[in-house]
């Protein structure tokens, strides 16, 4: 082999590495795509859309009303897989759900991404500190904090979902 082909190859070794280290850098910490399996948040988000997760963001700002997050479920309920699902309350709001809608510090709440209203009820139950109460846009079919028995804890929070990436024809930010 000649000087060239090895500095080729070499060249091309070296760029496939680095490409390679800062893909593992970007999804570990940075940015990280994820599939819908289930129609617990329909219709903000179909099953099977592909989101893209902001992992930073929690680092530096507090988790808001109205973001749609990933996050390991509590480890009470015994799943294996990450949710998605809107937070809807934080620490020290006061919970219920009652006459279909959800009330928070006793104030209903304005919620036009909802399916339908809810047909159950819960509470009132106040968010302890580092937790958060969340459901999914499709309240009556979603397994979320109403039905757990146990709260969701900041260090289980993965990031926030900011865009539909796939299907093509379901591509859109999430806002609140």
């Amino acid at each position: 082999m000649n000087n060239e082909f090895r500095g080729f190859i070499k060249e091309l070794f070296s760029i496939i590495l680095i490409s390679f280290v800062l893909a593992m850098v970007l999804r570990t910490w940075i940015v990280e795509g994820r599939i819908v399996p289930t129609g617990s948040m329909l219709p903000t988000i179909q099953l099977q859309d592909r989101l893209m997760v902001n992992k930073l963001i929690y680092y530096f700002e507090e988790p808001q009303k109205g973001d749609i997050i990933v996050f390991q479920p509590p480890d009470e309920i015994n799943a294996k897989d990450d949710f998605v699902k809107r937070l809807v309350a934080v620490p020290g709001d006061k919970v219920e759900i009652k006459k279909g809608q959800l009330y928070v510090n006793d104030q209903v709440q304005e919620e036009p991404y909802v399916a339908a209203p809810m047909d159950y009820r819960f509470g009132p139950a106040v968010v302890p500190p580092d937790s958060y109460f969340v459901m999914g846009d499709n309240r009556n079919s979603s397994y979320d904090s109403h039905l757990w028995g146990a709260w969701l804890t900041r260090d289980h929070l993965i990031g926030k979902a900011f865009v539909t990436y796939w299907p093509l024809n379901h591509v859109h930010t999430l806002q609140r």
